[in-house]
């Protein structure tokens, strides 16, 4: 393939989207402090009674401090927490991938200072309306009481009035891996209907004691801390998913002719590549989302986070060899096999430098020339604050209030191997904020 320096390609100019308005939580441990104090705890578990904590393998900001706070606050209470890995199957579904998944996010047992369980033993509570077992954490069964502790977002492969939130993490999270390929057994529909169903049993059956709901906005930072009691848990869900919905951040343009994002990976979202900002669901009989209409699609790199787990690759059209060769096909196959969604885990195109990679997008992306293509770059799906875009867009930067042109159209950044310079385009972003 013809060798491109970065000059050849389209320039390309900062842009920052403002998300003004947004709530913010101050002081998060103070807030999940309050929420324990302020609920119905101890009138739910026994003086000295043993409760699980639930953390699972999502990246959500300040997770270390979040859990250490309430394994504190509960202890002042006279309780005895241990924390219990929540997670499904992730971490290849094994006691030592999601104790190391658990530790990747700062959460150890010196850091949070209790014990922590990450066992995948399970008991069966019964069956489902489809006659399939749930299957539950025998530790937190087994626990004096619950408390669930997990962010509320909109879902990776579903809309629903139940996503990613408390009752998911209470049915697949705390299901572990049997209960994971369980609940996604039936695909979509049963993903809908098995979350409130087998969630509605599991808070009858297990001791549940509370939840503590976390919300984020745009710019990934805490925007609301909620105490729910176990009896409004069904309630009160729905609502707050309404509100994380309009709080996340989204790509700012409703047509993109070619979308480069530096990394995909687990810590950026479930499914490596969030379909909610990129439009594409490719899950089996569900068709893609309204908006952003991506023509041509390409990822250069796995996070250092997802250890080899490339689970959403499938969203992308091309990719890098390197990529390729960075993928840890085990637990990849692990999360595919138990979702049953298995379009996501497919390879690409992939080519040998991410030049190659973003010629190939300007040349089949649908244009008669490369300076039309209306061309975004960015980090990730999860930090969308600052993105680069080519001239062929600045008129709708112009005229879109919520976004600030920060340069002037300048030369892709290119690395001597013809990499794309990351950390150049993005230091503020995870990539530019690893060690070198």
């Amino acid at each position: 393939m013809m060798f491109h320096s970065g000059a050849d390609f389209p320039r390309l100019a900062r842009i920052r989207q403002i998300f003004d308005h947004q709530p913010v939580v101050g002081d998060v441990a103070a807030a999940i402090r309050e929420a324990i104090l302020g609920s119905r705890i101890e009138q739910r578990v026994p003086a000295g009674g043993r409760i699980a904590l639930t953390v699972g393998s999502r990246g959500i900001q300040g997770i270390a401090e979040i859990a250490r706070s309430a394994v504190e606050t509960l202890a002042l209470l006279g309780l005895k927490p241990f924390v219990v890995a929540a997670m499904g199957s992730h971490g290849g579904g094994t006691p030592d991938g999601q104790r190391a998944l658990l530790a990747e996010l700062g959460v150890t047992e010196a850091t949070i200072g209790c014990p922590i369980s990450a066992d995948m033993d399970t008991v069966t509570l019964g069956t489902n309306r489809f006659g399939l077992p749930i299957h539950f954490d025998r530790a937190a069964f087994n626990a004096d009481g619950i408390l669930l502790l997990n962010r509320i977002k909109p879902h990776t492969s579903f809309t629903g009035e139940f996503e990613s939130g408390l009752l998911k993490m209470l049915v697949v999270g705390l299901g572990k891996q049997q209960g994971a390929a369980q609940v996604h057994k039936l695909g979509l529909s049963g993903l809908k209907t098995l979350i409130p169903e087998v969630g509605a049993h599991l808070l009858r059956e297990t001791p549940v004691a509370m939840g503590i709901a976390l919300l984020e906005n745009a710019q990934e930072r805490i925007a609301k801390v909620v105490g729910i009691e176990p009896d409004e848990l069904l309630k009160i869900e729905p609502q707050l998913l309404d509100e994380a919905r309009l709080l996340m951040g989204r790509l700012p343009f409703d047509q993109i002719d070619t979308l480069i994002v530096g990394e995909l990976g687990k810590n950026y979202s479930g499914t490596g590549l969030d379909p909610n900002v990129i439009g594409r669901q490719r899950v089996e009989t569900m068709p893609d989302l309204t908006r952003p209409r991506i023509t041509r699609l390409a990822v250069l790199d796995l996070s250092p986070e997802t250890r080899g787990n490339a689970l959403g690759i499938g969203l992308a059209d091309l990719t890098t060899d390197r990529l390729v060769r960075a993928i840890d096909p085990t637990p990849m196959r692990v999360n595919s096999f138990t979702s049953n969604f298995l379009t996501r885990a497919r390879v690409p195109i992939s080519l040998s430098t991410d030049l190659d990679v973003w010629k190939a997008c300007l040349d089949t992306c649908w244009r008669v020339a490369w300076p039309e293509v209306r061309l975004v770059v960015i980090p990730n799906t999860l930090e969308l604050e600052t993105l680069w875009v080519s001239e062929a867009l600045a008129g709708d930067v112009a005229a879109d209030s919520t976004l600030i042109q920060e340069t002037e159209f300048l030369p892709v950044p290119v690395l001597a191997d013809q990499r794309i310079d990351q950390r150049q385009l993005f230091p503020h972003s995870t990539q530019g904020r690893r060690p070198h």
